[in-house]
């Protein structure tokens, strides 16, 4: 208000002033003689000053006229100059008009109308590095494969734009199925970002599908270095990397480095079944019983798995059946009513020819959880006692549509694998595979299950026939030769391990 104020005031004093001022020129004598071409022109005080303001203006239009001349002239000649840089600024203005259309473009789907405005920008920009990305997105969504792959390498030229270009072309060479070619370009990439998290595990990824342990490990440990990965998951990948890196190197022959390796992985994660398991079978060799007999239990008390209760087995393979049976006590004690430890426990009492004591171990496990192995079990209890076959080839029936318990499941697509693997074989993922029990199967047999009671009537039948006392080693190959029929009938794989009743253990 007061500065409005002021602004009046300072208003009216300069009409005043220049009132003033126009009244004492118009009072006062004298003036100005001008002689033009032999004529005088005669001008007051107030004519001379308004002649004067007039060649001022004059004066600067004219020097306003000839800079626009000159100008015209080097816009002209090609030189930058107001002229140009107000073509510039409209070209530009437009180029990334139709850029920023072409990224709406792009986000919609509307891949044709994306490469028309990508087209529109390239033409109005001088900036390859800001429309060659668009160029070459707006291709790969029309599908044309070759305008973006040779796009992408334009990217390649500029330090701003390498790292993108080395992306584009390492999918599309994914994409392509050449593996070898994107490993190397995953490679470049890493080099050039290795902070950049996707890089990190498509380079892990590709090391690890190719074998190439060391350099998994490598990348493994960058991730760890920047902190995209915890430690505790760093340090169970790192020795899911040194058990395959073990692996590779026995089958190669070198048997003393393998050894290192395997125990390095079991140092590393305790509770990775597969590394427990080389780590023993190494100390074994190496006539460590003790150590061996250590790492085995710590990897039993994670996780009960019947290979770890194999490899315990190979530590003393001449003992007695009662001497086994105690020595096996000491594995189970930390979680006896573990099914696989009453389990693995009832098939010791088979091998030692105590079916009483097996019945009691097993309880009633083929009840609150009922497995092809735990029914199995229940058939050589049976023949063991000498029952009928009858009621064996009824436990063996149901052993047939039984559930196979825990298996080698793919946490990420639930495949099902006989042997542990770094990835899984069908999604080609990296560590997910775990010991676990595999989801029940939607696709169900019209005719197995109707089945059974026609099977089992059919030995009823012959119930009063004279019952021959078949040995436990024989029930057990019986039980193996009806599942074997039931994998050949089915689709999903089968863990060749679940279905047995451990005849490792049995047989000695």
């Amino acid at each position: 208000m007061l500065w409005s104020l002021i602004k009046i005031l300072l208003f009216v004093a300069a009409i005043a002033g220049l009132t003033y001022g126009a009244g004492y020129l118009m009072e006062s004598e004298g003036g100005v003689m001008i002689t033009v071409a032999g004529v005088e022109y005669t001008l007051g005080p107030l004519q001379s000053v308004i002649a004067l303001v007039a060649l001022i203006v004059v004066t600067w239009l004219v020097f306003k006229l000839l800079g626009l001349l000159i100008a015209t002239l080097k816009f002209l000649n090609g030189d930058e100059t107001a002229i140009s840089r107000y073509f510039d600024r409209n070209r530009e203005r437009k180029g990334y008009k139709a850029l920023s259309d072409g990224l709406v473009a792009l986000a919609s789907g509307d891949g044709q109308d994306a490469m028309d405005k990508a087209r529109k920008a390239e033409r109005y920009l001088a900036k390859p590095e800001v429309t060659n990305l668009l160029v070459a997105q707006a291709a790969e969504m029309q599908g044309d494969k070759r305008k973006a792959s040779e796009t992408y390498k334009k990217l390649l030229g500029n330090d701003s734009t390498r790292f993108v270009g080395v992306r584009g072309l390492m999918k599309q060479k994914l994409d392509a199925g050449n593996t070898e070619t994107a490993l190397k370009l995953a490679e470049t990439a890493f080099a050039l970002k290795p902070r950049h998290v996707e890089t990190q595990d498509m380079l892990l990824k590709l090391q690890a599908d190719s074998g190439d342990w060391k350099g998994a490990r490598s990348t493994l440990s960058a991730k760890l270095k920047y902190g995209t990965m915890p430690r505790d998951l760093h340090r169970r990948r790192d020795a899911v990397l040194a058990l395959s890196e073990a692996k590779e190197v026995f089958a190669e022959g070198n048997t003393v480095e393998a050894r290192e390796e395997a125990i390095e992985a079991n140092r590393k994660s305790p509770d990775l079944i597969p590394a427990a398991i080389m780590a023993a079978r190494a100390y074994i060799e190496k006539a460590k019983p003790r150590y061996a007999t250590r790492v085995l239990k710590k990897a039993w008390d994670a996780q009960p798995h019947p290979d770890l209760a194999a490899a315990f087995a190979e530590i003393e393979p001449d003992e007695t059946p009662e001497a086994r049976i105690k020595r096996f006590k000491t594995l189970v004690k930390s979680n006896p009513s573990n099914a696989e430890a009453r389990m693995l426990m009832a098939e010791l009492h088979i091998a030692n020819e105590d079916f009483p004591e097996a019945r009691r171990t097993l309880g009633d496990l083929f009840e609150t959880d009922p497995t092809t192995r735990s029914l199995t079990i229940m058939a050589a209890i049976e023949r063991g006692e000498g029952g009928s076959d009858a009621v064996v080839k009824g436990w063996l029936a149901k052993a047939i549509t039984a559930p196979r318990g825990p298996q080698w499941v793919c946490e990420n697509c639930h495949n099902i694998q006989t042997e542990w693997a770094p990835t899984c074989g069908n999604c080609e993922s990296f560590d997910t595979l775990s010991w676990t029990a595999p989801p029940a199967s939607e696709v169900t047999s019209p005719t197995g299950v109707a089945m059974l009671p026609l099977i089992v009537g059919a030995i009823e039948d012959k119930a009063d026939e004279p019952v021959e006392i078949v040995p436990e080693a024989e029930i057990i190959e019986e039980a193996d030769e009806i599942v074997e029929d039931k994998e050949t009938s089915e689709a999903e794989p089968v863990d060749d391990d679940t279905t047995k009743a451990q005849p490792g253990f049995i047989d000695k």
